[in-house]
């Protein structure tokens, strides 16, 4: 554990983003339970809870809506009756609203800690300069725009309205703190998944709490220039770049709403950006199960338009799709090899483990970039990469490749069960060979002709001493020793 991760500036962090993970864990879930009622059109006039579920107009007069409800007593029965059956879920719902707008008022007042120094020795350039630093400042970032991009693909803007006003109305406006803010930050924005993107969305939704210019900056441009996660040591061919840091492209996708200035005025940073990170993928995953096609994500914004233009030409997405394409037929082909009864067992595994392994990159990443980019928006693109890999040709490559990676896994795992076991034998029998050669030189053992030589004898005798006294337990100090003997 690093001393950042370690002192009470740490801990703060890591507590705020892993909370963050909590929230929108909780969001996924209860968006799939969202009352029918709350989901019916803004013009449905006909639904007998149309009366009742109401929307933030009745915060302009709300006197007047109340009255109306109270006059008519089959509606005030029917009021009591819905407030009975979906309180409790209404109280859920707004504890998810105002745990969102808690973590990003936390973690500014994080930030506003760090500038006055309240944590010795630790100032926000300073966090963003340590590894486990800037991973965590990029995270609380990234979550947060994850939760407000969420909540509008899965939560209705105007279901969200509904809901805070039945559980305003239920509870009173006395009972509960932040109501203001937290209708703020959850009012409609006017998005659907299935129509047109409202004009300057969604920045104009990341903007509803103010968040230092300056830290956004220095954010993006860690993601920008650093491989902040390390994940290079993992892929290390250049042609893995874009599956490497495929996590922090996913960020830095949800961050630069935070700052669309970039986005549309910054065209060199915006090319810089493309070209490190979405050189030959354009799909990118930004929450689990939630993709997003930047030809079209980025189409308002001048600078990304002309960035992603670079490579998204005929000629880089014809060359892509073959390189993928020709990768899925050879690497069937290896698989197929490769999981032919008898071709992995443990010598050719520990002869062949970074060929072997370098295969299982080759495979996942090839898969990957089909997958996504089969759903890219861009109609003759889409055309061109399904015609490119058949599907049958997929699920080949993905069984294979599920069938090869448990089996090398198998027996790696039994490599590493049984090394403390193996050493102790093939040390053992070292030390006993050299025994022998120590004694050969003796000149004593019977049926030798050898002349006695008490240099060499007593030299393999401190050979075999040195085997005998190697440690398995500090393998660095081992290795060392055995390429000096």
């Amino acid at each position: 554990m690093t001393d950042f991760l370690s002192n009470v500036a740490g801990q703060t962090l890591l507590s705020i983003v892993a909370r963050g993970s909590a929230i929108i864990a909780e969001l996924r879930r209860l968006s799939d339970h969202i009352p029918s009622v709350f989901l019916r059109p803004a013009n449905d006039t006909k639904s007998k809870y149309a009366p009742i579920i109401l929307d933030f107009r009745y915060l302009k007069n709300p006197d007047e809506y109340e009255e109306r409800i109270e006059k008519n007593e089959e509606t005030a029965e029917l009021d009591e009756e819905f407030r009975e059956n979906h309180l409790a879920l209404l109280e859920r719902f707004y504890s998810l609203f105002e745990s969102i707008h808690k973590f990003i008022s936390d973690w500014l007042a994080y930030l506003d800690e760090l500038a006055e120094g309240t944590f010795v020795q630790h100032t926000t350039e300073g966090v963003l300069l340590d590894v486990e630093g800037k991973q965590l400042m990029a995270e609380a970032l990234y979550l947060y725009g994850c939760m407000l991009l969420l909540m509008d693909l899965r939560i209705p803007g105007l279901a969200r309205e509904r809901m805070l006003i039945s559980y305003y109305r239920y509870k009173g406006a006395s009972t509960i703190p932040n109501i203001d803010e937290v209708c703020k930050l959850c009012r409609s924005t006017g998005y659907s998944p299935s129509g047109r993107r409202p004009s300057r969305y969604p920045e104009e939704y990341f903007a509803r709490v103010k968040i230092p210019k300056a830290t956004i900056k220095m954010i993006v441009s860690r993601l920008r220039s650093d491989d902040i996660y390390n994940r290079r040591k993992a892929y290390p061919s250049p042609e893995h770049r874009s599956t490497a840091l495929a996590t922090q492209s996913a960020m830095l996708y949800t961050i630069l709403y935070f700052a669309p200035t970039v986005l549309e005025k910054e065209q060199s940073m915006m090319r810089e950006i493309v070209d490190k990170h979405f050189n030959d993928n354009w799909v990118v995953p930004f929450q689990m199960g939630f993709a997003v096609d930047l030809s079209q994500a980025w189409e308002p914004y001048r600078a990304a338009r002309l960035a992603l233009d670079n490579i998204l030409n005929k000629q880089n997405v014809t060359d892509v799709t073959e390189r993928f394409a020709t990768a899925v037929n050879t690497l069937n082909a290896k698989l197929l090899k490769y999981l032919t009864k008898g071709v992995l067992n443990e010598p050719f595994v520990m002869s062949n483990i970074r060929v072997l392994m370098h295969c299982v990159r080759d495979c996942n990443v090839a898969l990957r970039w089909f997958l996504l980019h089969r759903t890219t928006m861009h109609r003759r693109y889409r055309e061109q990469i399904r015609k490119a890999v058949g599907v049958d040709a997929l699920l080949d490559l993905m069984t294979n490749t599920a069938q090869f990676e448990l089996q090398l896994k198998n027996l790696l795992q039994h490599l590493l069960s049984t090394k403390e076991e193996r050493w102790e034998r093939y040390k053992s029998e070292a030390k006993g060979r050299l025994d022998d050669l120590s004694e050969y030189f003796s000149g004593e053992k019977a049926l030798t002709r050898v002349k006695k030589n008490a240099n060499l004898q007593q030299w393999f005798k401190k050979l075999a001493e040195q085997v005998g006294s190697l440690d398995f337990s500090n393998a660095v100090v081992a290795g060392r020793n055995i390429a000096h003997l």
